[in-house]
Protein backbone atom coordinates (compact mmCIF):
# COMPACT_ATOMS: atom_id res chain seq x y z
CA UNK A 1 0.00 0.00 0.00
CA UNK A 2 2.09 2.90 -1.30
CA UNK A 3 -0.73 5.43 -1.51
CA UNK A 4 -4.04 5.51 0.33
CA UNK A 5 -6.95 7.89 0.81
CA UNK A 6 -8.73 8.42 4.12
CA UNK A 7 -12.28 9.77 4.00
CA UNK A 8 -13.08 11.87 7.08
CA UNK A 9 -10.67 14.05 9.08
CA UNK A 10 -12.25 13.50 12.50
CA UNK A 11 -10.76 11.64 15.45
CA UNK A 12 -10.44 8.28 13.72
CA UNK A 13 -9.68 9.61 10.24
CA UNK A 14 -6.81 11.86 11.26
CA UNK A 15 -5.42 9.08 13.47
CA UNK A 16 -5.47 6.64 10.54
CA UNK A 17 -3.85 9.21 8.23
CA UNK A 18 -1.17 9.91 10.86
CA UNK A 19 -0.37 6.22 11.24
CA UNK A 20 -0.05 5.46 7.53
CA UNK A 21 1.99 8.61 6.86
CA UNK A 22 4.37 7.89 9.74
CA UNK A 23 5.00 4.48 8.21
CA UNK A 24 5.97 5.90 4.81
CA UNK A 25 2.69 5.85 2.94
CA UNK A 26 1.43 8.76 0.82
CA UNK A 27 -1.95 9.81 2.27
CA UNK A 28 -4.80 11.83 0.81
CA UNK A 29 -6.91 13.08 3.74
CA UNK A 30 -10.35 13.97 2.35
CA UNK A 31 -13.21 15.83 4.03
CA UNK A 32 -15.92 18.05 2.54
CA UNK A 33 -15.46 20.49 5.43
CA UNK A 34 -12.41 22.76 5.31
CA UNK A 35 -12.74 23.31 9.06
CA UNK A 36 -12.63 19.55 9.65
CA UNK A 37 -9.52 19.27 7.49
CA UNK A 38 -7.80 22.03 9.46
CA UNK A 39 -8.81 20.32 12.71
CA UNK A 40 -7.49 16.99 11.42
CA UNK A 41 -4.11 18.35 10.33
CA UNK A 42 -3.74 20.38 13.53
CA UNK A 43 -4.52 17.27 15.60
CA UNK A 44 -1.88 15.28 13.74
CA UNK A 45 0.68 18.04 14.33
CA UNK A 46 -0.18 18.19 18.05
CA UNK A 47 0.12 14.43 18.43
CA UNK A 48 3.42 14.36 16.55
CA UNK A 49 4.76 17.18 18.73
CA UNK A 50 3.87 15.16 21.84
CA UNK A 51 5.78 12.22 20.41
CA UNK A 52 8.81 14.42 19.76
CA UNK A 53 8.63 15.87 23.28
CA UNK A 54 8.47 12.34 24.67
CA UNK A 55 11.53 11.27 22.65
CA UNK A 56 9.44 8.76 20.69
CA UNK A 57 10.01 10.53 17.38
CA UNK A 58 12.65 12.83 15.89
CA UNK A 59 11.89 16.22 14.31
CA UNK A 60 12.93 14.72 10.97
CA UNK A 61 10.43 11.87 11.37
CA UNK A 62 7.72 14.36 12.30
CA UNK A 63 8.36 16.41 9.15
CA UNK A 64 8.52 13.20 7.08
CA UNK A 65 5.06 12.25 8.37
CA UNK A 66 3.53 15.66 7.67
CA UNK A 67 5.05 15.75 4.18
CA UNK A 68 3.31 12.45 3.39
CA UNK A 69 -0.16 13.93 3.99
CA UNK A 70 -2.08 16.02 1.47
CA UNK A 71 -5.57 17.32 2.26
CA UNK A 72 -8.53 17.62 -0.16
CA UNK A 73 -12.08 18.94 0.21
CA UNK A 74 -13.32 17.40 -3.06
CA UNK A 75 -13.73 13.61 -3.02
CA UNK A 76 -12.45 12.86 -6.52
CA UNK A 77 -9.37 15.10 -6.20
CA UNK A 78 -7.69 12.91 -3.60
CA UNK A 79 -8.33 9.51 -5.15
CA UNK A 80 -5.92 9.52 -8.10
CA UNK A 81 -3.44 6.66 -8.00
CA UNK A 82 -4.48 5.22 -4.63
CA UNK A 83 -4.21 1.52 -3.76
CA UNK A 84 -6.84 1.61 -1.01
CA UNK A 85 -9.48 3.95 0.39
CA UNK A 86 -10.34 3.84 4.10
CA UNK A 87 -13.70 5.41 4.92
CA UNK A 88 -13.83 6.96 8.40
CA UNK A 89 -16.94 9.10 8.08
CA UNK A 90 -19.69 9.37 10.68
CA UNK A 91 -21.18 6.07 11.95
CA UNK A 92 -24.33 6.34 9.82
CA UNK A 93 -25.29 3.62 7.36
CA UNK A 94 -26.91 5.97 4.82
CA UNK A 95 -23.85 8.24 4.76
CA UNK A 96 -21.52 5.27 4.32
CA UNK A 97 -23.62 3.66 1.58
CA UNK A 98 -23.70 6.91 -0.40
CA UNK A 99 -19.92 7.22 -0.04
CA UNK A 100 -19.26 3.64 -1.13
CA UNK A 101 -21.45 4.11 -4.20
CA UNK A 102 -19.46 7.24 -5.13
CA UNK A 103 -16.10 5.60 -4.42
CA UNK A 104 -17.01 2.62 -6.57
CA UNK A 105 -17.69 4.93 -9.52
CA UNK A 106 -14.60 7.11 -9.07
CA UNK A 107 -11.87 4.65 -8.04
CA UNK A 108 -9.86 2.49 -10.43
CA UNK A 109 -10.91 -1.16 -10.67
CA UNK A 110 -8.05 -2.53 -8.55
CA UNK A 111 -8.63 -0.21 -5.56
CA UNK A 112 -9.62 -1.81 -2.24
CA UNK A 113 -12.50 -0.07 -0.45
CA UNK A 114 -12.15 -0.40 3.33
CA UNK A 115 -14.28 1.02 6.12
CA UNK A 116 -13.36 1.86 9.69
CA UNK A 117 -16.94 1.23 10.81
CA UNK A 118 -17.26 -0.07 14.36
CA UNK A 119 -20.53 -1.94 13.80
CA UNK A 120 -22.16 -1.54 10.35
CA UNK A 121 -22.36 -4.54 8.02
CA UNK A 122 -19.49 -4.82 5.53
CA UNK A 123 -21.66 -7.03 3.32
CA UNK A 124 -24.35 -4.33 3.15
CA UNK A 125 -21.81 -1.67 2.15
CA UNK A 126 -20.25 -4.00 -0.42
CA UNK A 127 -23.64 -4.70 -2.03
CA UNK A 128 -23.93 -1.06 -3.13
CA UNK A 129 -20.73 -1.48 -5.21
CA UNK A 130 -19.69 -3.56 -8.21
CA UNK A 131 -16.57 -4.80 -6.38
CA UNK A 132 -17.82 -6.82 -3.40
CA UNK A 133 -14.66 -8.99 -3.27
CA UNK A 134 -12.60 -5.80 -2.70
CA UNK A 135 -14.70 -4.38 0.15
CA UNK A 136 -13.48 -5.03 3.69
CA UNK A 137 -13.59 -3.68 7.23
CA UNK A 138 -10.44 -2.24 8.81
CA UNK A 139 -11.54 -1.23 12.31
CA UNK A 140 -8.80 0.66 14.13
CA UNK A 141 -8.95 1.40 17.86
CA UNK A 142 -8.79 4.91 19.33
CA UNK A 143 -6.24 6.52 19.65
CA UNK A 144 -5.06 5.02 16.37
CA UNK A 145 -1.35 5.94 16.57
CA UNK A 146 -1.12 4.20 19.97
CA UNK A 147 -3.50 1.22 19.96
CA UNK A 148 -2.18 -1.99 18.39
CA UNK A 149 -5.39 -3.84 17.49
CA UNK A 150 -7.02 -3.73 14.05
CA UNK A 151 -10.14 -5.80 13.45
CA UNK A 152 -10.08 -6.97 9.83
CA UNK A 153 -13.68 -7.80 8.93
CA UNK A 154 -14.53 -9.99 5.96
CA UNK A 155 -17.80 -9.26 4.21
CA UNK A 156 -19.81 -12.09 2.70
CA UNK A 157 -17.90 -11.86 -0.59
CA UNK A 158 -14.54 -10.41 0.47
CA UNK A 159 -11.79 -12.36 -1.29
CA UNK A 160 -8.96 -14.25 0.41
CA UNK A 161 -6.44 -12.16 -1.55
CA UNK A 162 -7.84 -8.83 -0.34
CA UNK A 163 -8.08 -10.12 3.23
CA UNK A 164 -4.44 -11.16 3.23
CA UNK A 165 -3.36 -7.84 1.70
CA UNK A 166 -5.15 -5.89 4.41
CA UNK A 167 -3.83 -8.17 7.17
CA UNK A 168 -0.28 -7.59 5.88
CA UNK A 169 -0.95 -3.86 5.56
CA UNK A 170 -1.89 -3.71 9.26
CA UNK A 171 1.30 -5.57 10.17
CA UNK A 172 3.33 -3.11 8.09
CA UNK A 173 1.84 -0.36 10.29
CA UNK A 174 3.22 -2.17 13.38
CA UNK A 175 -0.34 -3.20 14.30
CA UNK A 176 -1.75 -6.59 15.28
CA UNK A 177 -4.61 -7.57 12.93
CA UNK A 178 -7.34 -10.01 13.96
CA UNK A 179 -9.58 -11.48 11.27
CA UNK A 180 -13.29 -11.59 12.16
CA UNK A 181 -16.54 -12.29 10.33
CA UNK A 182 -19.26 -9.80 9.48
CA UNK A 183 -21.77 -9.87 12.35
CA UNK A 184 -23.21 -6.85 14.19
CA UNK A 185 -20.56 -5.20 16.38
CA UNK A 186 -17.93 -7.69 15.12
CA UNK A 187 -15.97 -8.80 18.24
CA UNK A 188 -14.76 -5.67 20.04
CA UNK A 189 -18.03 -3.76 20.22
CA UNK A 190 -20.27 -6.81 20.55
CA UNK A 191 -18.55 -7.44 23.89
CA UNK A 192 -17.61 -3.88 24.91
CA UNK A 193 -20.88 -2.02 24.30
CA UNK A 194 -23.14 -4.24 26.44
CA UNK A 195 -20.62 -3.78 29.29
CA UNK A 196 -20.70 0.01 28.89
CA UNK A 197 -24.50 -0.07 28.64
CA UNK A 198 -24.73 -2.11 31.84
CA UNK A 199 -22.46 0.38 33.61
CA UNK A 200 -24.84 3.17 32.51
CA UNK A 201 -27.83 1.16 33.76
CA UNK A 202 -26.02 0.68 37.08
CA UNK A 203 -25.69 4.46 37.36
CA UNK A 204 -29.24 5.06 36.11
CA UNK A 205 -30.71 2.73 38.75
CA UNK A 206 -28.76 4.43 41.55
CA UNK A 207 -26.66 1.42 42.47
CA UNK A 208 -23.54 3.56 42.62
CA UNK A 209 -21.96 6.77 41.32
CA UNK A 210 -19.87 7.54 38.25
CA UNK A 211 -16.48 7.51 39.97
CA UNK A 212 -17.39 4.48 42.09
CA UNK A 213 -18.47 2.38 39.08
CA UNK A 214 -15.31 3.26 37.17
CA UNK A 215 -13.13 2.55 40.23
CA UNK A 216 -14.65 -0.93 40.67
CA UNK A 217 -13.89 -1.84 37.07
CA UNK A 218 -10.40 -0.34 37.14
CA UNK A 219 -9.25 -1.84 40.43
CA UNK A 220 -11.38 -4.98 40.46
CA UNK A 221 -11.12 -5.98 36.79
CA UNK A 222 -7.78 -4.34 35.93
CA UNK A 223 -9.34 -2.17 33.22
CA UNK A 224 -7.05 0.77 32.33
CA UNK A 225 -10.09 3.07 32.09
CA UNK A 226 -13.52 2.77 33.70
CA UNK A 227 -16.48 2.07 31.38
CA UNK A 228 -18.15 5.47 31.90
CA UNK A 229 -14.90 7.34 31.25
CA UNK A 230 -14.33 5.14 28.21
CA UNK A 231 -17.83 5.88 26.93
CA UNK A 232 -17.05 9.61 27.19
CA UNK A 233 -13.83 9.03 25.28
CA UNK A 234 -15.54 7.04 22.50
CA UNK A 235 -18.45 9.49 22.28
CA UNK A 236 -21.89 8.76 23.76
CA UNK A 237 -23.50 9.26 20.34
CA UNK A 238 -21.22 6.58 18.90
CA UNK A 239 -22.04 4.22 21.80
CA UNK A 240 -25.76 4.77 21.21
CA UNK A 241 -25.41 4.17 17.47
CA UNK A 242 -23.54 0.90 17.98
CA UNK A 243 -26.07 -0.37 20.54
CA UNK A 244 -28.88 0.41 18.09
CA UNK A 245 -27.07 -1.55 15.36
CA UNK A 246 -26.66 -4.49 17.78
CA UNK A 247 -30.31 -4.35 18.84
CA UNK A 248 -31.53 -4.18 15.24
CA UNK A 249 -29.08 -6.82 14.01
CA UNK A 250 -29.80 -9.43 16.68
CA UNK A 251 -33.38 -8.46 17.50
CA UNK A 252 -32.63 -8.83 21.20
CA UNK A 253 -33.70 -6.54 24.04
CA UNK A 254 -30.41 -7.21 25.84
CA UNK A 255 -28.81 -4.60 23.58
CA UNK A 256 -31.48 -1.94 24.27
CA UNK A 257 -29.71 1.35 25.09
CA UNK A 258 -30.19 2.64 28.63
CA UNK A 259 -32.66 5.59 28.76
CA UNK A 260 -29.97 7.65 30.52
CA UNK A 261 -27.68 7.23 27.51
CA UNK A 262 -30.47 8.30 25.15
CA UNK A 263 -31.23 11.37 27.27
CA UNK A 264 -27.60 12.42 27.36
CA UNK A 265 -27.22 12.13 23.58
CA UNK A 266 -30.46 14.09 23.08
CA UNK A 267 -29.01 16.81 25.35
CA UNK A 268 -25.78 16.78 23.29
CA UNK A 269 -23.73 15.71 26.30
CA UNK A 270 -21.54 13.41 24.24
CA UNK A 271 -18.40 13.15 26.35
CA UNK A 272 -14.94 14.55 25.71
CA UNK A 273 -15.78 16.06 22.31
CA UNK A 274 -18.54 18.30 23.71
CA UNK A 275 -16.87 18.98 27.07
CA UNK A 276 -19.39 17.03 29.15
CA UNK A 277 -20.62 13.48 29.47
CA UNK A 278 -20.43 11.33 32.59
CA UNK A 279 -17.53 13.61 33.48
CA UNK A 280 -17.07 17.35 32.97
CA UNK A 281 -14.13 18.15 30.65
CA UNK A 282 -14.74 21.88 30.35
CA UNK A 283 -11.30 22.60 31.83
CA UNK A 284 -9.55 19.82 29.93
CA UNK A 285 -9.40 16.04 30.11
CA UNK A 286 -6.76 15.99 32.84
CA UNK A 287 -8.94 18.10 35.13
CA UNK A 288 -12.12 16.09 34.55
CA UNK A 289 -14.68 16.03 37.35
CA UNK A 290 -17.81 13.97 37.81
CA UNK A 291 -20.85 15.32 35.99
CA UNK A 292 -24.35 14.16 37.01
CA UNK A 293 -26.76 14.99 34.19
CA UNK A 294 -30.22 13.37 34.60
CA UNK A 295 -29.04 11.41 37.67
CA UNK A 296 -30.99 11.84 40.92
Amino acid sequence: MKKIAVIGAGTMGNGIAHTFAQNGCEVSLIDISEDSLKYGINTIERNLNRMVEGDKLSLEQMQFTLDNIKSFDVLSDGLAGVDMVIEAATENVEVKMKLFSQLDEICEDHVILATNTSSISITKLAAITKRSPQVIGMHFMNPVPVMKLVEVIRGGETSDEVTQKVMQCAKDLQKIPVEVLDYPGFVANRILMPMINEAIYTLHEGVSGVLEIDTVMQLGMAHPMGPLHLADFIGLDVCLSILQVLQDGFGSSKYAPCPLLVNMVDAHKLGVKTGEGFYDYSKGIKSKKVSRPFVK
